[in-house]
């Protein structure tokens, strides 16, 4: 009697893309038919789009994290914890810390990094929203920069000064929170407010670049009337256990003293792309219209590890996290269709539902079907687009289980 192999789709990362792929790709195809390996760092898959809140302290750190055996069927998906270290692509391979897997089908959903463009002492003088760990770090910090102020003899009050480098998303999301923060530990702490600055520094020539202008208004008008200093067209030059040296153009750097910097100006694509010498840039590889690295057709990119052109601007567009699941929905039909030996696989078009950006539990700007809503409404939006996501995973229990309901 003769055994067919079955093919083998491993699938690096089990951020947004990677593990949708997984859950989708285990309700498409046979335990018979294939051989799927999910890998993944750690034992549990974080909400990317949260990590702000855990950072800034306004959301417990479990609560953006869920572990991945709930959500996969591990009579289809065999999970292995470790860490990728390099692919092999012409030997169908790929190594891990601890051993190494090959492959028939790989996907590739690594994840992105922090971004420092070279900027002196970023990665020794300031914090990341990039991981769990991270996000706690940075709360903890901030809390003990108030705990020791509150308690030394001699006042310091640059430990109560906070530069948030960037004005993109993530930095105005964090912003968001933190400034709904402050108050908390400003009286828990009997802290006066007044003695807290918060500074954002964007080297750009307005925050959220590229967003509507009079929803950014809006933004900054907020942000701006709970205390945060705005720096527009101000770039970082370098980063000190002082503080932040910026400057705007050819101007002489000046020092903004702080006690805590947190830098949320740059993301790349993960450091494996290069590593196992992919054409890339910034980590990142221009895929074709099946979402495949050119010339290796048995390879899936997603999210921050892929770029996929605009053909408007001929520009990639921004890895988001609903980019990286419409990826993974198309990723797990199209290889369940070469398992299957259909080859009729589908082009990828990147279908924009609308962007959403918070600014504390309460208040957002966002553009959602082409309609422009603030406040309330915008937030409300922010936490249904966040609910979905967790239920094309998860479904229904997940929601229950980590869902935001707490809408007025």
């Amino acid at each position: 009697m003769t055994t067919v192999n079955k093919p083998k789709v491993v699938i690096l990362g089990a951020g947004y893309g990677g593990l949708l792929t997984a859950v989708r790709l285990q309700k498409l195809v046979g335990v018979n038919d294939a051989e799927i390996t999910l890998i993944n760092k750690n034992d549990y898959h974080y909400e990317t789009t949260w990590l702000h809140e855990a950072s800034a302290g306004t959301l417990h750190h479990d609560r953006v994290r869920y572990n991945i055996a709930d959500v996969i069927n591990r009579s289809k998906v065999n999970f292995v914890q470790d860490s990728v270290e390099e692919i092999k692509a012409d030997e169908k391979k790929v190594i891990l810390s601890n051993g190494e897997v090959t492959y028939d089908y790989l996907v590739v959903a690594l994840g992105g990094e922090s971004e420092t463009f070279g900027i002196k002492g970023l990665k020794e003088n300031a914090f990341t929203i990039t991981s769990v760990d991270s996000s706690r770090q940075i709360r903890e910090h901030i809390e003990y920069q108030f705990a020791t102020y509150s308690a030394e003899a001699d006042k310091q009050e640059e430990r109560l000064s906070i530069v948030v480098g960037g004005a993109g998303f993530t930095g105005i999301e964090f912003l968001g929170e933190l400034v709904n923060r402050i108050p908390q530990l400003c009286k828990e702490y009997e802290i006066e407010q007044s003695k807290v600055n918060i500074y954002c520094v964007e080297a750009a020539p307005m925050a959220l670049p590229g967003f509507d202008p009079g929803l950014v208004s809006y933004a900054t008008a907020l942000l701006e009337k709970k205390g945060v200093e705005f720096n527009i067209g101000t770039a970082i030059k370098e980063c000190t256990p002082e503080g932040v040296l910026v400057a705007k153009g050819d101007e002489e750097p000046r020092l903004i003293k702080a006690g805590t910097v947190v830098w949320a100006a740059g993301v790349r694509g993960n450091e494996v792309i290069e590593k196992s010498g992919f054409e890339n840039i910034r980590g990142r590889v221009t895929v074709d219209s099946h979402l495949r690295m050119p010339a290796h057709e048995d390879i899936f990119i997603l999210g921050d590890c892929s770029a996929v052109i605009n053909e408007e601007n001929n520009r990639p567009f921004p890895p988001t996290a609903q980019i990286a699941m419409q990826q993974a929905v198309l990723t797990a039909k199209n290889i369940a269709s070469l398992i299957q030996g259909k080859n009729d696989l589908k082009e990828f078009t990147f279908d924009n539902k609308g962007t959403v950006c918070s600014l504390g539990e309460h208040d957002a700007i966002g553009v959602v079907f082409g309609k422009k809503l603030t406040g309330f409404s915008a937030s409300f939006m922010k936490k249904v687009i966040d609910n979905r996501a967790l239920f094309m995973i998860g479904g229904i229990p997940l929601v229950l289980k980590k869902g935001k309901f707490n809408i007025f």
